[in-house]
């Protein structure tokens, strides 16, 4: 039917805007049975949007959650099959259909009943220990009303998986009242944001200063924190390498490329951090000072690049987290994911114990099994 189809397009087009609001279908026909209505809302299964609709029937409700190209197929489906209305909400007005006992499609448009849509649904629900202030409408993630955007979820998501990691961690090391924080490499503030915004929630007191080399992104996260009444927290146009680092309780290193990450983790553990964590990319220094090594694994798996490269990789962030311990950090390395990319990385956490661990042999063995000459990080230890 034309009319159905033309209400098909409407509800593509405010999904494809994000104004879409909710779905209903009612007036239900002679075979539907004891279904009395379909409630339809947006909802996040596995990172991906779906619609998921809610059936009513007489004594019980049953859900069930579509991909929005096989939900186009189911909805019309039920519109042509056993639902006399649907109506679709969206920010810009309300598209009703109405099918008479002739199967006949009208089409009818209306001023938006309704203003604010309901919360973005998920697979399982957990707690988020980030709100939805307004310094994630600033950086594009919410609307004013503190709604994020469906362009904005996986970006939310993460930054609470980030804030999820260092809760876990600070239960085990708190953090002074008034801790010092370092954030190397800062972007375009997500995290940084996030990690001021909770600690100040925990009742904290953070001095904390977001590095980064782009002095336009410096210049409008300055304005974002002065607008949200971030008066400790200040971002600085710099490289890694220049920043001056005295004392501090933290030092944040996410996705700093290639030694950047090294130039970090030195920095901490000269300032004394009693945490830092880090999540390294585009780990290039030790691939480049392999020459192949020693032994049946060297010969016949390394002699493939690809295995090579992913070899460096791990050999790379493995040994930074033995150098870590042996400055006296007890490390864990998990997997956390990029929030400006769609690679996942592996997260370094190193929390200060005092016990420095003497790892030269085991370095030594490490290093001469895979042919490495040098790394970067133990370079720089050696002149601390």
């Amino acid at each position: 039917m034309e009319n159905i189809d033309t209400f098909l397009d409407h509800l593509a087009a405010t999904l494809r805007q994000d104004t879409f609001l909710k779905l209903t279908l009612s007036k239900p026909g002679a075979g539907a049975g004891t279904l009395k209505n379909i409630y339809g809302r947006l909802m996040v299964l596995k990172d991906e949007i779906h619609l998921s609709f809610t059936l009513r029937y007489a004594t019980r409700d049953e859900v069930k959650n579509y991909a929005i190209p096989e939900a186009m197929v189911q909805l019309r489906h039920w519109l042509e099959t056993l639902f006399l209305q649907a109506t679709l909400f969206s920010a810009e007005a309300d598209i009703i259909l109405t099918i008479n006992r002739k199967r006949k499609a009208s089409l009818y448009k209306k001023p938006a009943s309704l203003t604010q849509r309901q919360p973005l649904a998920h697979d399982h629900q957990k707690k988020r220990l980030v709100t939805t202030g307004s310094y994630l409408h600033a950086l594009g993630i919410s609307d004013e009303a503190g709604n994020v955007h469906k362009s904005g979820q996986k970006k939310y998501r993460q930054i609470n998986r980030y804030i999820e990691i260092l809760d876990h961690q600070l239960k085990q090391i708190p953090l002074p009242p008034k801790p010092v924080i370092l954030d190397m490499g800062s972007g375009k503030g997500y995290l940084t944001f996030s990690l001021y915004d909770y600690l100040s929630r925990q009742g904290l007191q953070p001095e904390m200063y977001g590095v980064e080399l782009r002095e336009k992104l410096v210049e409008e996260c300055n304005a974002i924190a002065a607008a949200n009444g971030f008066e400790q927290l200040r971002f600085v146009a710099s490289d890694i390498h220049d920043f001056p680092v005295q004392q501090v309780d933290m030092l944040i290193a996410l996705h700093a490329c290639d030694t950047a990450t090294d130039l970090a983790i030195a920095k901490g553990i000269a300032a004394g951090a009693a945490v830092i964590v880090v999540a390294p990319c585009c780990q290039q220094q030790v691939r480049q000072s392999m020459s192949g090594g020693e032994g049946a694994f060297a010969s016949e798996i390394l002699k493939h690049g690809i295995l090579m490269e992913r070899q460096a990789e791990l050999l790379t962030d493995g040994i930074r987290a033995m150098l870590m311990e042996s400055r006296g950090y007890t490390t864990r390395v998990l997997e956390f994911v990029s929030i400006e990319h769609t690679a996942k990385n592996l997260m370094i956490i190193g929390i200060k114990q005092g016990k420095p661990r003497d790892i030269s042999k085991e370095l030594d063995a490490i290093k001469q099994q895979f042919g490495i000459s040098e790394h970067f990080l133990e370079k720089l230890l050696l002149t601390q």
